[in-house]
């Protein structure tokens, strides 16, 4: 395989709402470039990006897929994303191996959902971005709506760097050709502005550019054509038909003349250290140093077992190349070097900074982990992404007797592909509970628990996850003192505790003075407090939102050890909640409704009987509204049923978690008397 420089390497991923084309635009790039042989088909399920039998069976990307190919003495990976706001977690995890965010929107559904998220996500991560406007020959489209569309949401520096031309047959360039003939606009009108929006960013150049009066050459605007796109001043707009290959060639002239290289990109966000005492730390993207790569994504294959995928930022990396994990003392070797297409691995020698590789089989591996050959790049980790909250749940357990081991065995390597995914296990009730972005997020994960792991789970509905906390200041105090012949238990705690604001969570305080409670007990005490933040005293949910600071106590020369410390610290702790007038909080949940406006008055009355309101809205393409609300989650059950009833199927809803507010007073004498009767149900 062809060695190739990273100044040869472009990262691009395409990213955009469901059925925008994503996967077949991904198929007509590998087909223009020889990579296959004849494109495949979704519906047919013989994508190269679509492999796994669940994507095949639901016609749609469930995870991200991994692509190169090669064109004009360039290496292009492609990483292929999902669209469909459950899965959502796969595209965004796919922005830390990239320069550039390829936004696709289909031109006849026009900005959606998941293109705004997208666009916002990807600016905050400060990537360079492309707009990608496909399906331009399909029948009733408004090209230059679509256009205007983009430019209203997403600023005037959306500019159209090809246009549709021959009733969308072609496409011609805005950027290297003064002139032209396009369906619609001017080729030299989008030419114009495409250069005077790159000249502005040079103040140099600009000048030079007004005192010679005439065209730039390309080699001129170079340069500054990629701080343009480094600064999100351009971010340019072009046109495609994937299914008929409309525009392909002029994509990938755009990847390789324009879209920026590893070294042109803006640096991604490492730092050394942590906290406060964090420094950002700039890979050199150079081959030469010593290899520095991020884990942005896990895989488990059936075949070769536990995949990692990463991008290089940093030096090189060859097979037999002995690589650390994070802080890890203990180096592992890579024994094979995979660069992927589709479900395909391809080994190969080496990969360098810039390229998007995989090695198997190293248990070590975690998503977000950090590869190097050399301690001098200890304790550096990239800056966290942020991800939606998963706030749809269900509870699950084997259908079969004695696989509880196996259930949870199987959790966790599905909770290490995906970061959305998250596991909670009540043990008031010993339940436990599978959390993710929607219904059919958690339908994909049980399906392929069923097909893949061969292991079969009951289901039902989760409890809602309340929390609790205090209301107001107030002081607790337990004496531990047990004898029982030999050496006796003592220790006593004097605590106070107070509310924090608002996702604060806890925080645990030591004011003891004179050491009235020896510093080797205070973990103890510490201890016993946290062990009361599992499980409330009003409905049994964990609290938060607390500040407990310690501040006297007693200890015996003799009697007093850890146990003791534990029991009043718990009891001290226990004893001032029931003082601080705990209360019940409830999860208040963001929504985002895309509806026919016909619908608006329904949904909004609707909400309203749910304790809910409308927050605002937007307009999407026509006829379509985006609806943003809030509610209580614990009136949401059964809402999508709801929302497709209303919208006679047309609509569509995202939710994430927004903030904790005090349930209403009934609601929480409710929770409460359910509670006591479990406890009693319990010791009886």
């Amino acid at each position: 395989m062809t060695q190739y420089t990273t100044e040869n390497i472009r990262t691009v991923a395409l990213v955009g709402h469901g059925n925008a084309g994503k996967t077949t635009l991904a198929e007509a790039l590998l087909l223009k470039t020889g990579a296959i042989q004849a494109a495949g088909s979704i519906e047919k399920g013989t994508t190269v990006s679509d492999f796994d039998p669940l994507e095949k069976s639901f016609q749609l990307s469930l995870r991200s897929s991994l692509l190169h190919l090669e064109t004009a003495n360039t290496r292009v990976h492609v990483v292929d994303t999902p669209g469909y706001p459950d899965f959502i977690g796969q595209a965004i995890g796919a922005l830390d191996a990239i320069e550039t965010a390829a936004v696709v929107i289909n031109a006849q559904a026009g900005i959606e959902m998941i293109t705004s998220r997208m666009m916002d996500w990807t600016a905050k991560r400060e990537l360079c971005r492309l707009v990608i406007i496909n399906k331009i020959d399909a029948e009733n489209v408004d090209l230059p709506a679509v256009l205007a569309a983009v430019r209203e949401a997403f600023g005037s520096e959306c500019l159209p760097i090809n246009l549709p031309a021959a009733k969308g047959a072609q496409v011609v360039d805005c950027f290297f050709n003064p002139s032209g003939e396009s369906d619609f606009s001017s080729v030299a009108e989008a030419h114009q502005a495409l250069i005077d929006q790159v000249v502005e960013v040079d103040e140099e150049l600009m000048a030079k550019y007004l005192e010679q009066g005439e065209e730039m050459s390309p080699e001129q605007l170079h340069a500054p054509f990629e701080r343009a796109l480094r600064e999100g001043h351009l971010i340019p707009v072009c046109f495609t038909s994937a299914k008929n290959g409309v525009g392909i060639q002029e994509l990938l002239d755009i990847m390789v003349k324009l879209l920026p290289n590893p070294t042109e990109g803006n640096p991604p966000p490492f730092f050394r250290g942590e906290g406060d005492a964090a420094e950002q730390f700039l890979p050199t993207q150079n081959a030469a140093q010593h290899a520095l790569a991020h884990v942005f994504k896990i895989q488990i294959d059936p075949f070769v077992g536990k995949v990692g995928v990463f991008r290089v930022h940093q030096g090189t990396i060859k097979r037999d190349t002995q690589l650390f994990v994070g802080d890890g003392r203990k180096p592992f070797k890579v024994g094979h070097l995979f660069l992927m297409q589709g479900s395909k691995f391809v080994e190969v020698d080496q990969v360098v900074a810039g390229d998007i590789a995989a090695v198997s089989k190293v248990e070590e591996i975690e998503f977000d982990c950090v590869l190097h050959d050399s301690h001098d790049e200890d304790r550096i980790h990239m800056k966290p992404l942020e991800f939606p909250a998963p706030m749809h749940g269900v509870a699950i357990a084997p259908t079969k007797r004695g696989d509880e081991q196996r259930l949870s065995e199987v959790l966790h390597k599905m909770m290490a592909e995906d970061p959305t995914l998250k596991i909670e296990h009540d043990s008031v009730l010993n339940e436990t509970v599978l959390w993710g972005l929607g219904d059919l997020h958690l339908r994909s994960v049980l399906e392929r628990m069923s097909t893949v792991f061969k292991l079969e789970v009951e289901t039902r509905p989760p409890r809602v996850p309340f929390r609790e906390t205090i209301a107001s200041k107030a002081e607790g105090h337990h004496r531990h003192k047990k004898q029982s012949g030999g050496a006796g238990q003592f220790g006593e705690v004097m605590l106070r505790i107070e509310a924090l604001p608002r996702g604060a969570g806890f925080e645990f305080v030591d004011e003891v003075k004179g050491g009235t409670i020896p510093t080797q007990f205070i973990p103890a005490v510490q201890k016993g407090v946290e062990q009361v933040l599992t499980t409330g005293p009003v409905a049994g949910f964990p609290m938060q939102d607390v500040r407990v600071i310690v501040y006297d106590g007693k200890h015996h020369a003799v009697d007093s050890k850890e146990i003791a410390f534990v029991t009043a610290g718990r009891k001290a702790f226990l004893d001032a909640i029931m003082k601080a007038q705990p209360i019940v909080l409830e999860p208040m949940v963001r929504l985002e409704i895309s509806c026919p406006a016909d619908n608006m008055g329904d949904i909004a009355g609707d909400l309203s009987g749910r304790r809910g309101q409308v927050t605002g809205t937007q307009p999407l393409r026509a006829g379509m509204l985006l609806i943003e609300g809030i509610a209580p989650l614990s009136e949401l059950e059964g809402y999508a049923a709801r929302i497709k009833a209303m919208t006679s199927g047309h609509g569509g809803w995202t939710m994430t978690l927004s903030h904790y507010e005090p349930a209403p007073f009934p609601l929480q004498q409710k929770l409460s008397e359910e509670y006591q009767k479990h406890r009693k149900h319990e010791e009886d």
